[in-house]
């Protein structure tokens, strides 16, 4: 039988087995809505807080602050956006977002559509360390300036963005600060009274939870016009019935994600940096990013005189899946936009292959994927029309 190892964990993850336990219960046992009276709806009332306690808790959220379902992070970016759109900018009060080149489409797609509607953005570059300075921002600021959007980590490198430095400016300077840290949860600590973030955006299934379901934070006493209307639900800033199951399932996974922190931290750390030194040996292959200042489980690995794509079909042949970059975007050919973004030359930005890691693989895996790796690389290699010629 084939071997099937997953290294595309950055795309999304596996649900975790006890999270799928937790979950199961509230398809057809305990499948009441919470908004109805009889004791179908309101025997989930416990679980649901016990939930939203869990979520609270992994990004130290306040209890007068309101953490808000969605669908996924792609809706809650969109949400952000568009809400600061009617709240300040179409009322005339501001008209200016900051962002930065790199951010994930439903951050930048969404801040080109607002520019078709009048709204200034400011898309800041990445620097050759594959990443922004605080102080690129608060260049950026001005007093029209609405929004500050800035990821938390990247989702093709991994790097970490200076978020506590960024937030400390925004409100230093009266902006309102938002985060999409969908590639941060259950990879490094989030805590959003530290960072003095005012919205953050995450979804479930990139920390082991289900998939179609992720969150908002929207700190205490900032306004946000909500982009669906129809009820009451979460206090009127989301309407729609409550996902029962997801939001249990959600709550769960972020709890272990959390317990998880150190394990991250040391034992998929020293995974990821096995199979990146294994890989770097060999002439010609570099690694996007200083490992200080990326997430433990990604690496974007560059192989010169070999595409991409080409690579994708030799790993997965063998089994193993990875990715050129963002799932999102995986369909698009043109060159990797971080790898363009940091000044890499036209050949080398068609060749970055991600490799993103989770608490489920086993140094088995990646010593299996090493050997895999450096065959593809001198098959591919042997049969280029332009390396080394």
């Amino acid at each position: 039988m084939q071997k099937r190892i997953y290294l595309d964990n950055n795309a999304t993850t596996m649900v975790d087995p006890k999270v799928k336990a937790l979950m199961d219960p509230y398809f057809c046992e305990h499948y009441g809505n919470p908004n109805s009276l009889h004791k179908f709806g309101t025997e989930v009332h416990p679980p649901i807080t016990e939930a939203f306690n869990k979520l609270y808790e992994g990004i130290n959220a306040r209890n007068e602050d309101d953490i808000i379902i969605t669908s996924c992070a792609t809706e809650s970016n969109n949400w952000v956006l568009k809400g600061v759109y009617f709240d300040l900018i179409r009322t005339g009060q501001k008209d200016h977002i900051i962002t930065t080149e790199v951010e994930h489409p439903a951050v930048g797609a969404t801040c080109r559509y607002l520019e078709s509607l009048g709204v200034k953005v400011t898309y800041l570059p990445i620097n050759q360390n594959g990443t922004i300075s605080a102080e690129q921002v608060r260049e950026a600021i001005t007093p029209s300036t609405a929004l500050v959007s800035v990821m938390w980590a990247n989702n093709e490198t991994g790097l970490i963005f200076p978020i506590e430095e960024i937030g400390a400016i925004c409100r230093e300077k009266g902006v309102l600060f938002h985060t999409d840290a969908v590639q941060a949860i259950g990879k490094v600590p989030v805590d959003v009274v530290r960072a003095n973030v005012d919205l953050l955006s995450f979804s479930a299934h990139k920390f082991h939870g289900p998939k179609g379901i992720g969150a908002l934070y929207i700190r205490s006493g900032v306004p946000l016009t909500p982009l669906l209307h129809g009820g009451e639900h979460m206090r009127g800033r989301r309407s729609g019935t409550l996902n029962v199951p997801f939001i249990i399932g959600m709550g769960e996974a972020m709890k272990i994600a959390c317990e998880y922190l150190d394990y991250e931290k040391e034992v998929i750390a020293r995974l990821r940096n096995k199979l990146e030194d294994a890989l770097l040996e060999i002439k010609d292959v570099f690694v996007i990013g200083d490992r200080s200042h990326r997430v433990p489980n990604t690496t974007l690995i560059s192989v010169r005189g070999i595409e991409g794509e080409a690579m994708l079909w030799d790993l997965n042949r063998a089994g193993i899946a990875a990715s050129t970059g963002s799932a999102c975007a995986s369909e698009d050919l043109e060159a990797n936009p971080v790898m363009v973004a940091i000044g890499a030359d036209k050949e080398l930005a068609h060749t970055a292959i991600r490799l993103s890691l989770s608490r489920f693989n086993t140094e088995e895996e990646i010593d299996y994927t090493i050997e895999v790796f450096k065959k593809a690389i001198q098959r591919l290699r042997n049969i280029s029309s332009s390396y080394g010629a």
